[in-house]
């Protein structure tokens, strides 16, 4: 199934032992159960990439799924992807920016996957703002970012943040995990749980590596000799970042109080796993 779709964001490694695409669609069912989600609802997922999320958990879980992305390729293959699984009047994409959702609560779950890394700690307000208004009272949403593994910490040790700014992601801002919670509770989010993934995403990074290696010639010449380097470097030196600590990966699951405080959820987190 996963090789129809690019999934590019931390894997879940039930055991380590998995291979990418095992634990790609592990990550993918792990975020589904954390939410909840049932047949009928509302989700959104915030940046969505290639689709693989709402797919899944159309066809899965029986939601009504709208993704919405800034890229006109991902946006136009999830139309076509949308026509081929026959999933018309149940799912959408939309070329569109979060903040230009209207206010209007919309939505039982909210999902963003790898995309907070962009938004940076001066928007956290309007970005956490923009959520819970888009969250029906009782909705959760499931933020999932890379943070820095020390507080404090302005870049990565080597020259890996440099790098990364120059060549990867320019404009991308990370921060320690604390002021991610901080931001969720000031914007009125209650969070419930909070599961840390570094080593999940330094596994995730290295089979990437190892895949880039197995199949040097056929990415020179998909990207070029100059763009191979680029992510080679990118990919083996961000896996040292998350093994060393540097880096880590945080799944923060929170919620939108009913009006008189409430907000139900299981007593325990045994409903996570299958």
């Amino acid at each position: 199934w996963l090789d129809e779709l690019m999934v590019y964001s931390c894997a879940y490694f039930e055991s380590g032992a998995e291979d990418i695409d095992t634990a790609q669609r592990a990550k993918l069912d792990h975020v589904c159960r954390k939410l909840r989600l049932a047949p009928g609802e509302r989700l959104l997922d915030i940046g969505c990439g290639w689709g693989a999320l709402i797919f899944w958990a159309a066809e899965r879980y029986g939601v009504e799924a709208t993704g919405i992305t800034l890229s006109r390729n991902q946006a136009d293959h999830g139309a076509a992807e949308i026509r081929r699984r026959g999933l018309e009047g149940r799912v959408r994409v939309e070329l569109t920016d979060y903040l230009d959702l209207p206010d209007q609560p919309c939505y039982e779950k909210i999902a963003s996957i790898g995309m907070f890394e962009h938004v940076g700690v001066a928007r956290f307000a309007k970005y956490f703002g923009k959520i819970r208004r888009l969250l029906v009272p009782g909705g959760f949403v499931l933020n999932h970012g890379i943070t820095h593994g020390v507080e404090g910490a302005a870049a990565l040790g080597s020259g890996i943040g440099d790098f990364v700014e120059d060549y990867v992601f320019p404009g991308g801002e990370l921060t320690h995990v604390h002021r991610v919670i901080e931001g969720m509770a000031a914007a009125g989010l209650e969070v419930v749980d909070a599961e840390a993934l570094r080593e999940h995403y330094a596994r995730t990074l290295w089979k990437w590596t190892e895949g880039i290696e197995a199949n040097a010639e056929a990415a020179r010449r998909e990207a070029g000799e100059e763009r191979y380097r680029v992510w080679r470097v990118y990919l083996a030196g961000s896996a040292h970042a998350f093994d060393r600590g540097w880096l880590s990966l945080w799944q923060i699951l929170a919620g939108k109080p009913l009006p008189d405080g409430k907000l139900p959820h299981p007593l325990t987190r045994r409903y996570m796993y299958p």
